[in-house]
């Protein structure tokens, strides 16, 4: 191992470390506003029926600002992208509060918007996090950001009762005292990216592409950039979005036509949650050790089993709470590694915009599929949605066979396996 190789390898982690902790506050805001989002709707509507725009709005705002700030990224690095980001999401509680306090329901839609560009940095950051690692490290890196997201996601909600008594003690309308908590984490947020992502890890890899390096840069030995590698793993990162949403969004509602308490409801999409994320180092272990492709597949597999199980245990609460959790397995399976594929098989200076696209994808398919999946649902049932977004997953396999096939046919490096320019994990441990 060169100088110049000890010194990136003492960048990445450190790298990597910084945006864990602009993720795990990221996510402090994101719980806080997630769980009351709907309830402020309902009570400034004044209607129950639009207490879902809440959701909607705070998903639109996300995939509005994907591509924007992924642009953002292209011209003046992560760090600018990233702090701007959090930035607006706290601009974007604030105003929630002022939104409470005119009982203006146009002002709080907009605000939902606002905030949700804090989930669109979140996307964005998991991709910074492979900016600097190579092809033995990219899933791990990615996996470990993505990761940190459950701690966020765990703190968030219990910050509401605390907040409450805040609001309550400087006079601010009903349920907007945590949004406080979302202002001060989106302010920290902001200050961690500016101060600790320096080198700027976007501006330092172009620098080091433009270099060269001793074969452990940025895109992985003897994997070229490929099109149709891409194009799947857009596919599949944003297939694999819309069948968990579809299917999450609609289990509380179920479980609520069956006589469930919401503490039933409340623990089943914790599990769900944990489902996502928990696992996420492992997933990234395995895509780097086994190949990226594979680990589509597995998620594949994994979102299969869980539409069977919860559509034969339609009425059956431990049934659909275990399908949910396995639900939230596949698609951390699926999103790492095709994240993962994204970025390795587009060139170094593509990859923002063509990242942002990802996000903007995922966030567009999530939404659609959110929206239908209550037709189909009132159409043929909790069990009928679990089957028919089987043929959502039969898509992607199928892609995936394709993509492969004709990789193999062309003579292009399958992604999927190491090459034999690459070094494997162990290879690259014993050089080390």
């Amino acid at each position: 191992m060169t100088a110049g190789d000890v010194a990136r390898d003492r960048v990445r982690p450190r790298i990597v470390g910084v945006l864990v902790a602009g993720q795990i506050l990221g996510g402090v805001s994101a719980g806080a506003t997630i769980s009351l989002g709907a309830l402020l709707a309902s009570d400034v509507t004044g209607s129950e029926a639009l207490s879902g725009l809440a959701s909607t709005f705070l998903t639109l705002g996300a995939a509005i600002a994907a591509v924007p700030l992924a642009r953002l990224a292209v011209r003046t690095g992560r760090r600018t992208a990233l702090a701007s980001g959090v930035l607006l999401s706290a601009l974007g509680a604030a105003s929630t509060i002022g939104a409470v306090a005119s009982s203006s329901a146009v002002w709080l839609f907009a605000s939902f918007l606002l905030v949700g560009v804090g989930s669109a940095v979140g996307l964005q950051a998991r991709f910074a996090a492979t900016d600097l690692s190579d092809s033995t490290t990219r899933a791990r890196d990615l996996s470990v950001v993505v990761w940190a997201t459950t701690i966020g996601a765990v703190l968030g909600p219990n910050l509401v009762g605390p907040g409450a008594v805040l609001g309550a003690a400087l006079g601010l309308p009903d349920r907007t005292g945590p949004f406080l908590f979302s202002i001060v984490s989106g302010l920290l947020a902001a200050t961690v990216y500016l101060v600790g992502l320096r080198p700027d890890p976007l501006l330092e890899s172009r620098r080091r592409a433009r270099e060269g390096g001793s074969g452990r840069g940025p895109v992985g030995p003897g994997v070229a950039p490929s099109a149709s590698f891409r194009r799947f793993a857009i596919l599949a990162v944003s297939l694999s979005h819309a069948v968990m949403v579809a299917v999450m969004a609609m289990t509380p509602l179920q479980l609520h036509h069956h006589g469930d308490a919401d503490a039933v409801v409340g623990f089943t999409i914790s599990l769900h949650i944990a489902g996502m994320y928990a696992l996420s180092p492992v997933f990234g272990w395995l895509a780097d050790r086994f190949g990226r492709i594979r680990l589509v597949f597995l998620g594949q597999l994994l979102l299969a089993v869980a539409l069977v199980v919860a559509a034969v245990g339609a009425h059956d609460s431990v049934l659909v709470g275990t399908g949910l959790v396995i639900l939230g397995v596949g698609w951390s399976a699926s999103t790492i590694a095709g994240s993962a594929l994204v970025t390795e098989s587009t060139p170094v200076a593509d990859r923002p915009r063509v990242q942002g696209r990802t996000d903007l994808t995922m966030n567009l398919g999530g939404a659609a599929a959110g929206a239908l999946a209550g037709v189909v649902l009132a159409q043929i049932g909790y069990g009928g949605l679990a089957l028919a977004s089987l043929a959502i997953v039969a898509v992607v396999v199928a892609a995936g066979f394709l993509v492969v096939s004709r990789s193999r046919r062309e003579g292009l490096v399958d992604a999927s396996e190491p090459t034999p320019d690459e070094p494997t994990p162990d290879e690259a441990s014993r050089r080390g």
